[in-house]
């Protein structure tokens, strides 16, 4: 096994990895909130799954980027790529936003989710404007996942 395609395995599993984590603490965060809301108000179970669900869309994110690395590496045709140390690196490095980007943004989405089942849970009319808040912050998740997509359609194997 080369150098280089040790790094794209580094640059995959930190994608799915952090991003997972994030995704996994944010979830947990709001899912804590979301089980003390409904031992008031059983009934308010669809609100609180729906946002206590938004912050794991960051470990899809991360695991669509793994199996992007995956793929371009060969691995799924069953003779992956031998890859200079440049090309691993590179790869790496397009696995970073997500990664990172990812991590973070899961857990303020797990955050500001915790946040708005407490205003369903005094305000269930205001569901909109719970629903809109944690997926401002999913907006910098997307984009890390763009920007490691197209990172990663730039590099030459």
């Amino acid at each position: 096994m080369t150098d280089g395609i040790i790094l794209a395995y580094l640059g995959a599993a930190l994608a799915v990895g952090l991003a997972g984590s994030g995704s996994a603490i944010g979830v947990g965060i709001a899912g804590t909130t979301g089980a003390g809301i409904m031992t008031e108000d059983p009934g308010k179970f669809g609100l609180v799954l729906i946002l206590t669900a938004i912050p794991g869309t960051q470990g899809f994110y991360g695991l669509i980027v793994g199996f992007l690395v995956l793929t371009k590496i060969g691995i799924f045709s069953g003779s992956p790529e031998s890859l200079a140390i440049d090309q691993g690196l590179q790869i790496l490095n397009a696995c970073l936003p997500i990664a990172i980007a990812g991590f973070f943004s899961a857990i303020y989405q797990g955050k500001t989710s915790a946040g708005s089942i407490g205003l369903i849970a005094r305000r269930p009319e205001e569901a909109g404007k719970a629903i809109i808040l944690p997926a401002m912050v999913e907006t910098y998740a997307v984009l890390s996942l763009l920007i490691s997509i197209l990172m990663l359609n730039g590099i030459s194997i």
